[in-house]
């Protein structure tokens, strides 16, 4: 059967993207396209480039240690790190490919920040897609692509299903990082060529307790499990007094991070219902920390099972 996948933003949750590979090639379906955002298109670009193994057996290898390594923050820059340490290995196994030339049909979505929309990356070399792609604010600056100030796709499409509707598959199969419904529609992306950027164009907190995880995880500071799943506003009375007090470990980057995930919640559920896949296939949010980049082997195992029991439930089973 083939099959078109589509690959979600998540932060260290994309490594959970190779074990789903794993698990479709495992059992035999025939992957022809490939669409993703942010850490979804990492994977899915290497995927592409048949460079995806050696990826996994090197990122298995890495350790907290070498995570902190690997960043190369710059002060006043726009954004904590630069991610030219963290793509050097990803351009080596890359080489230069473009993605016209790549033998499986892949796009990578960014966001243009100063349009303020999607734009799809279907032509030009597969690194500078993907690093324009995995550029979230405010941990990893953006990029300049012909004149177009690029970051993270995830901000406009964090789960890229109307790439893979022009693909002649036989099934469409979505990787969400994130539990989310489904309602209302997206706005359709456009296409966008990519060239090398302009020249010249840490890990940040999360609180020992990782608050920003606990909430998220917990459905908001309420605890009561509605968040960002529902799609309604909640009612609520301003009868017990004046604002409680804040979180003692809540930093201005929780708030952010917080912000950011309440709307690609939303967003999700409106490209879900826009474009509903044959096989949804969901990571838990609280499964890693999004900047824990040292658990790739505990992610892509959670990969792996998260497949299974999609695929065992679902059509293709």
């Amino acid at each position: 059967m083939r099959i078109a996948l589509a690959l979600g933003a998540g932060g260290a949750r994309g490594y959970a993207h190779i074990g789903v590979v794993q698990i479709l090639e495992e059992r035999g379906f025939d992957i022809i396209a490939v669409a993703g955002s942010s850490m979804g298109a990492l994977v899915g670009g290497l995927y592409a480039a048949g460079k995806l193994d050696a990826y996994a057996d090197w990122v298995r290898t890495v350790g907290q240690r070498d995570v902190l390594r690997l960043l190369d923050p710059r002060a006043g820059a726009p954004g904590a790190i630069r991610a030219e340490k963290l793509m050097a290995r990803v351009r080596e196994l890359l080489d230069g490919v473009r993605i016209e030339q790549l033998p499986v049909p892949f796009t990578a979505v960014a966001t243009d920040l100063l349009a303020r929309r999607a734009v799809w990356f279907q032509r030009g070399p597969v690194d500078v897609a993907v690093r324009a792609s995995i550029a979230l604010p405010p941990a990893i600056t953006p990029v300049m692509v012909n004149g177009r100030l690029l970051a993270d796709g995830g901000l406009m499409e964090p789960v890229p299903m109307a790439p893979t509707t022009t693909m002649p598959a036989d099934a469409v199969v979505a990787v969400c990082l994130k539990t989310a419904g489904a309602d209302f529609r997206p706005r359709a992306a456009a296409g966008e060529s990519a060239h090398p950027p302009e020249p010249g164009g840490r890990n940040h907190p999360r609180g020992p307790a990782g608050l920003v995880d606990q909430l998220i995880s917990r459905g908001g500071p309420s605890g009561d499990g509605s968040g960002a799943a529902d799609a309604a506003a909640e009612t609520i009375t301003t009868d017990d007094g004046g604002p409680g007090q804040l979180p003692a470990n809540l930093h201005v980057s929780d708030v952010i991070s917080l912000s950011l995930e309440a709307v690609r919640d939303l967003l999700i559920r409106y490209q879900l219902a826009s474009y509903p896949p044959d096989v949804l296939i969901e990571v838990p949010t609280e499964a890693v920390r999004t900047y824990e980049f040292h658990r790739a082997t505990e992610m892509i195992e959670i990969g792996r099972r998260a497949a299974l029991d999609a695929l065992a439930s679902s059509p293709l089973a």
